[in-house]
């Protein structure tokens, strides 16, 4: 029966070229902005470790009290503890070491000398971690692997680069072992990272915004890169300014610039953690009320609201326009349907039943979808493409075609016209064929 309703739908939308062509544009553009708009919105506020994120957790200390709670008690924040360490307790965290895999990280911003004669230095951005960093974010290696605790303790000279400056300094291929120029130090490259750049970038989103395209040049072991005076490149809050001058007297303040990360695989060594935190900021600053968080990988993210507003400002405006598509398709459908009163009135005296009415008609409907969701594709595909014009640069690039985005697109376009044909079936499929007959 199916290929018979098919037959009737052709039939019926041949008859009437203009209107089938208006609803078939209605539903590929309110489709197309929807999915276009999706695609921006699913690359932003996506789980970037899916197997892991419930394990990794931020932890949030208060060393400002009263006095950086803020000037304004409506912000949703007012109260809550800075989102990042000072250099004393993110060191202090470290060594008391009640998590799994943990580490505290800055941003920096070194120049790499290329060893070959009449190449200009590049500036090369990355990290300073500690060794359990890797295994924590589960970095991939294309060479090599991180280097070790002991690096950490003995400040080793050792440094892990990203595949893009592994390409530009060494041409490529397994560069472990050889020598890498770091401002006027030797540092001995351990590891090449594979391909990698999660998004968003969820270890540093404090310093990133969440979004860095670039992708990490390098890294090296967090106490090599103190004891050589690498500055932070990342941002820097100050309750009060530091009383020694340029970047010792930053590791001596109170400011803010440090982001830490730990693992915990359970419920209970979450619990423990909470209260080591409770304990360490009470014995830390005694005179305040102990004021700390410790956030899940999402929920942080969340918090520092990686998900740009105007990306979930533009969802919700795509989404409007898709309804009003779908009411506008509804009111031509119904238009459609009804006028061929007479004909569903001798179907129906001949003896089809109601629910063979309704069958027709949503075939029909079903069709106009995929003619819809066949434009909505290429618009889709256009409207990627061109998404960099009215959002950031850095989000738009993360917005791509796929295969599950295309039959996504299929797959609303014909549900879409499957719900906008329901009220016109239902009504084509009460058409009385007594008054029908009659008056025809």
């Amino acid at each position: 029966m199916f290929s018979y309703y098919l037959e009737l739908a052709l039939r019926s939308l041949k008859r009437s070229p203009g209107l089938t062509a208006l609803m078939v544009l209605t539903i590929g553009f309110g489709v197309a902005a929807s999915m276009t708009t999706y695609s921006v919105f699913r690359a932003v506020s996506g789980d970037p470790i899916p197997w892991k994120s419930a394990k990794l957790f931020v932890p949030q200390i208060d060393m400002w009290g009263p006095a950086g709670k803020g000037s304004d008690p409506t912000d949703p924040h007012y109260g809550d503890p800075p989102n990042a360490l000072d250099y004393t307790d993110a060191v202090a965290l470290m060594r008391d070491h009640r998590a799994t895999l943990q580490s505290a990280m800055y941003m920096i911003s070194p120049s790499v000398v290329p060893q070959q004669a009449g190449k200009h230095p590049i500036n090369a951005g990355g990290h300073a971690v500690y060794s359990e960093f890797f295994p924590m974010v589960d970095a991939p290696f294309e060479y090599g692997s991180g280097w070790s605790a002991a690096d950490d303790a003995r400040r080793a000279q050792v440094v892990v680069i990203g595949d893009k400056l592994n390409d530009k300094v060494f041409g490529g291929g397994n560069s472990v072992g050889k020598t890498l120029d770091i401002e006027g130090r030797d540092y001995r490259v351990v590891g090449v990272l594979g391909d990698w750049h999660p998004h968003p970038m969820f270890y540093d989103v404090v310093n990133t915004g969440g979004f860095y395209m670039s992708g990490e040049d390098l890294m090296l072991p967090f106490n090599t890169a103190i004891a050589a005076g690498m500055p932070n490149q990342g941002s820097t809050n100050c309750s009060e300014m530091p009383r020694e001058s340029g970047f010792v007297g930053l590791q001596h303040s109170s400011c803010i610039w440090v982001t830490y990360m730990a693992q915990l695989d359970d419920a209970a060594a979450v619990q423990r953690y909470r209260n080591y935190l409770d304990g360490f900021a009470r014995q830390r600053y005694p005179q305040w009320a102990p004021n700390t968080r410790l956030q899940d990988l999402m929920s942080w993210l969340d918090y520092e609201h990686v998900v740009p507003s105007d990306t979930r400002v533009s969802l919700l405006v795509a989404l409007g326009l898709l309804i009003v598509c779908l009411v506008n398709t509804a009111g031509l459908l119904l238009a459609k349907f009804l006028r061929r009163s007479g004909e569903i009135g001798v179907r129906r005296a001949l003896g089809a039943p109601r629910l063979a009415i309704h069958a027709q008609f949503l075939t029909e409907a079903g069709v106009i979808g995929l003619a819809g969701g066949v434009l909505g594709l290429l618009l889709t595909g256009v409207g990627v493409a061109g998404v960099g014009l009215v959002m950031p640069k850095d989000i738009a690039a993360l917005a791509h075609l796929d295969t599950s985005l295309l039959l996504t697109t299929l797959s609303v376009a014909v549900v879409a016209s499957l719900l906008a044909a329901l009220y016109p079936t239902f009504r084509a499929s009460r058409v009385q064929p007594a008054w029908q007959l009659k008056s025809n």
